[in-house]
């Protein structure tokens, strides 16, 4: 392993502006903008600086599909009293050449013409639905300018077969962790029902259990345990130990590099995945878990009998290989989200709430296989998260990495990120949302599909939540899954089938 190396060979793709203080500050070519602010900016996190390393240059994407028409003029002056009030969204990020260009926010003037974008688009089109994928993959082809923040809204005012118009936020993972930045945008959101009330997410329930009626030194001994076996796994993973090769595997390219992605989603509805958690006694997660184990099975065991001489009845016949070794990374903020009140009124009234990226990292397996009980996909999911749930994992991985930054810097630091996400198949995520319907400045939400690029592995599987909705939202590396969509049916299909048992168990 050539670590200095790999790490001599990667140039940020884009340099962050340069500034000076002589009078006034200069922006890259020397001129003096005058919508930047005369005050020193607040230095960037460490973590935040990592996103903008070559090899883990991350945006994250919101697509919101809309009942109505949007109209652009009200979206624009109700961003001006919403979202420009964050500092992040109104602020540069630029090189202080006083601190060993160490970088820094400075808040400067915004001009919404620069951020909203509305591209010409002709009616007429055969496939609306085709235009909108394409055009959201050609986002992941580019970056934001530095000389604006990093944050565009891309209106595509065309009727698709599930909205009548598409949003499309595109921010830098620099501006803050996924859970908040999501939180920031539903927070300028209102429900439809009562146009001053902020959205209502589901209370989340603590799943630890009470040490002492478990039995306290057991339960600490179980959590150190699981605990040193978990860092001890990360550890070997940002070493030497890798996923096994399947056709999901990015062949662990070495280095950075601007990947595009394709972005697919599919809506199934959430009172399906509730049946399941109420017959089998566990928990949504578990289940859209259990769901994306059982899709993944599927589809790789189609994949392997495709390489086959018989191309027989693959979905019945088991081409699996024995044992895979096939795991999701799953970055986790380990600093409490804002709630959706704390950004409101951060917004409407200047006051403090907590931001930035405190980030660890959970090495979840995925026991890849075909089961002949539907409902053994979510009881082995069940079993692996229930294990995670009693380990510190997260926070001592987000501590090394931190230790890390400190004492050889930005570029280490990110070249470890990106070896463990190198060295692993894919990302998941699962974010729960509205209870109720809501509008995006009075415009009613169909539906809301968020996922990142810019990393690694050549699939992440998003699962998001909306009223009695359940959407799933894949971004894929096409030269890695050249058919996305048949993914995503091998999701939809393997939600039906576990329910279809569960209902002929008679578990409900």
């Amino acid at each position: 392993m050539d670590l200095v190396g790999d790490l001599d060979s990667r140039q940020q793709a884009l340099k962050p502006i340069q500034t000076k203080r002589s009078g006034a500050r200069e922006v890259g070519d020397g001129k003096k903008p005058e919508d930047i602010k005369e005050e020193e900016g607040e230095a960037l996190s460490p973590v935040g600086r990592i996103f903008h390393e070559t090899c883990f240059n991350v945006y994250v994407i919101a697509i919101a599909g809309c009942k109505t028409r949007i109209n652009v003029d009200v979206v624009k002056a109700n961003l001006e009293h919403s979202l420009l009030k964050h500092p992040r969204f109104s602020s540069l990020q630029v090189k202080d050449v006083k601190k060993d260009g160490g970088m820094k926010w400075v808040p400067t003037k915004v001009d919404l013409d620069k951020h909203i974008i509305i591209p010409s688009l002709h009616h007429t089109i055969s496939s609306p639905d085709k235009m909108v994928e394409d055009y959201i993959s050609n986002l992941s082809k580019t970056y934001i300018d530095y000389s604006k923040p990093l944050w565009e809204l891309h209106i595509l005012n065309i009727k698709t077969s599930d909205a009548e118009s598409v949003a499309v936020f595109r921010i830098h993972h620099s501006l803050g962790d996924g859970m908040s930045l999501m939180s920031l945008v539903l927070a300028c959101s209102r429900q439809i029902s009562n146009p001053k009330a902020l959205p209502t997410l589901p209370a989340k329930k603590t799943s630890n259990p009470d040490p002492v009626n478990s039995g306290r030194i057991w339960w600490t001994i179980r959590l150190v345990w699981n605990t040193i076996i978990d860092v001890l796994m990360f550890l070997a993973t940002t070493l030497f130990l890798k996923d096994t090769m399947t056709p999901l595997s990015n062949g662990w390219k070495k280095g950075g590099g601007h990947v595009p992605r394709r972005f697919v989603y599919r809506t199934v509805s959430l009172d399906d995945i509730k049946l399941i958690k109420n017959g089998m006694k566990t928990t949504i997660n578990d289940v859209v878990m259990g769901v994306s184990l059982a899709g993944l099975s599927r589809y790789l065991n189609r994949r392997y009998g495709e390489t086959k001489e018989d191309k027989g009845a693959t979905q019945k016949k088991n081409n699996l290989p024995k044992n895979i070794r096939l795991r999701a990374t799953l970055m986790m903020n380990i600093r409490p989200s804002p709630g959706l009140h704390a950004l409101a009124e951060m917004m409407e009234k200047g006051s403090k709430a907590k931001w930035g990226n405190w980030i660890g990292s959970m090495l979840l397996p995925f026991a890849i296989a075909l089961y002949d009980d539907p409902l053994d996909y979510v009881r082995q999911t069940k079993a692996t998260i229930d294990r995670k749930k009693h380990s510190h994992e997260a926070i001592f991985t987000c501590f090394i990495i931190k230790t890390v930054l400190k004492l050889f810097g930005v570029k280490v630091a990110a070249f470890l990120y990106h070896r463990v996400m190198n060295h692993t198949t894919m990302c998941f995520s699962n974010v729960v949302g509205p209870m109720e319907e809501i509008g995006f400045y009075g415009h009613p939400m169909a539906f809301l599909a968020p996922s990142v690029y810019g990393q690694p592995q050549g699939l992440m599987i998003h699962f998001q939540s909306y009223i009695n909705k359940m959407t799933f939202v894949l971004s894929v590396d096409e030269e890695i899954i050249p058919d996305p969509n048949r993914l995503c049916d091998d999701l939809e299909e393997s939600l039906k089938f576990i329910k279809d048992a569960v209902i002929a168990r008679g578990l409900v």
